[in-house]
């Protein structure tokens, strides 16, 4: 963090150091206070500890993604290997610091886990300052160095922010250098802590730069590399007496270029978007055949044909899910059941595993337990006739998948807004009700209860503080964390529990959020 930012958690552990040291010059305090700085070096190494173990994480998941589609992971693999292996090498070189001020303070059998004279002034000085090691300005061109490569691959502008100010080596106010403000006339055990915590943002911000790599995995995943022309029929299956529909596309499209379309030697003339039906008066397999020429901004003309079929068969009953070709088990699932050329009203269905029940012009299938199949049979009664049945349908009955967690709130025009992670106003977080849970994907639309869940925070020496909710609303506990988070910060929402209308109740996934 920013050297010269008198905010920052590292200036203000800098700041403390100073006013401990000349408290203990002006209060002439035991040396054996000097030992609290050896605490906090533990602790900070503990932090660095649980970073590198997340950056191993996120370096697994990288690697997992090459080994999946090396063509597309790979370069965003290959610069989480180059992050990993600089950050490496990076703190060892600081690592090697703290042992040459050691051993300067206790000679050459030092122990950087056991040294005997903390209070020694010299020590630090003389391997960062002198003229002849100059540590200090290797130490900040290194650091400068991996800055500047990390925020080259960070795309995300709020990572690259973070990055800046973990990693600034900006020179203090009153022109001293960033080293000297450091070091000079430093306390050795206050330098080892020093060093320590610059290893801590080395961590910190080696995460950063490995977090953003795995997001951009899948960003711009869309590309065109070449032309061709496909059909694309609404179904391939037309029941007698009804039209093949489908549509003729050359990929890419260009929506201010129509190509020309020539299907089963007629030339189109619907609608811009290819589209075209083709009679089945009867039943059987029949081709479908054509091409597409696109002309050029050279004038040239580039075609490409394409073949094709449809099957034309009786009438049949058609049984389908609205939702999706699968039934979940404890919630209501609308079904559409239909017999072409009977009436809704004289067809008739029936289903194991569950009810089955008319609601308008669908039907809503509740199964009662996953893992057994719902088999529907559908009957129908024509007009002077006996009820027959017609068909049979199998579906297969699953749990409800984990809702995702999300936070809603308000914008300045009143505008409802959900944010399910990522970078949050600090107001609207103080605002929101608290934390919600929903099955949103487009395809199910179900809402959950959330009973519980704690947020854990990060102070200034990276330790983590967990809070408790007040069931699915923050505590008041909470609320004041946030209240004190600076612009940039984050936290996490994890043990989210939350209770479905299926009547079960999960904990479901981790969620991050960053304040802007």
């Amino acid at each position: 963090m920013a050297v010269n930012s008198p905010n920052s958690p590292r200036q203000k552990m800098i700041n403390l150091m100073y006013l401990v040291f000349i408290a203990m010059l002006a209060l002439n305090v035991p040396v054996e206070v000097l030992d609290g700085f050896g605490v906090v070096d533990e602790r900070l190494g503990e932090s660095s500890q649980t970073m590198q173990e997340r950056n191993r994480l996120i370096m697994e998941e990288l690697t997992a993604y090459r080994a999946a589609n090396p063509e597309k992971a790979g370069a965003w693999t290959d610069k989480g290997l180059r992050v990993h292996s600089m950050s490496d090498s990076l703190t060892q070189y600081i690592q090697d610091l703290k042992q040459q001020m050691v051993r300067e303070a206790d000679g050459k059998r030092g122990d950087i886990r056991r040294f005997r004279h903390k209070d020694d002034l010299e020590a630090a000085a003389v391997v960062m300052l002198s003229p002849l090691r100059g540590e200090g300005k290797k130490l900040r061109s290194a650091i400068d160095r991996y800055r500047e490569q990390l925020m080259a691959w960070v795309e995300d502008p709020s990572r690259r922010a973070l990055i800046a100010r973990n990693l600034s080596t900006d020179a203090r106010s009153g022109g001293r250098s960033w080293e000297a403000s450091l070091f000079e006339q430093m306390p050795l055990a206050a330098a080892v802590t020093l060093l320590t915590q610059i290893e801590n943002d080395i961590r910190l911000s080696e995460g950063e730069a490995l977090a953003s790599l795995l997001q951009s995995v899948d960003r711009g995943d869309f590309r065109l590399n070449r032309l061709n022309a496909w059909l694309i029929p609404e179904s391939e299956t037309v029941l007698q007496g009804g039209s093949y529909n489908a549509r003729v596309i050359l990929a890419a499209e260009d929506s201010t270029h129509r190509p020309h379309i020539v299907v089963q030697g007629h030339a189109l003339t619907a609608g811009d978007d290819g589209s075209f039906s083709l009679p089945a008066p009867h039943s059987g397999t029949f081709p479908v055949e054509g091409y597409v020429e696109m002309t050029g901004s050279d004038g040239s003309i580039t075609r490409r044909d394409f073949r094709s079929s449809y099957t034309v068969i009786e009438p049949m009953a058609t049984v389908a899910p609205t939702l999706m070709n699968l039934l979940y088990a404890g919630i209501d699932n609308e079904i559409s059941i239909s017999v072409p050329g009977v009436a809704p009203q004289e067809v008739s269905a029936v289903m194991t595993n569950g009810t089955l029940s008319r609601r308008g012009n669908l039907w809503v299938a509740r199964p009662s337990s996953a893992g057994t199949e719902a088999v529907i049979t559908v009957s129908a009664r024509r007009t002077g006739g006996e009820a027959r049945r017609v068909a049979t349908h199998s579906f297969r009955v699953r749990t409800l998948p984990d809702p995702t967690p999300y936070i809603e709130y308000r914008d300045a025009e009143g505008n409802r807004v959900i944010r399910k992670g990522g970078s949050i106003p600090k107001g609207a977080l103080l605002q929101s009700a608290g934390l919600k849970a929903a099955i949103d994907d487009g395809i199910l639309h179900v809402p959950f209860q959330v009973k519980s869940f704690r947020t854990v925070f990060f102070d200034s020496m990276g330790n983590a503080i967990p809070e408790v909710s007040d069931g699915g609303r923050f505590s008041e506990r909470q609320r004041e964390k946030i209240r004190r988070l600076t612009r940039g910060s984050y936290f996490y929402i994890s043990g989210v529990r939350a209770a479905g209308p299926d009547g079960t109740e999960r904990e479901i996934a981790v969620m991050e959020v960053r304040v802007n």
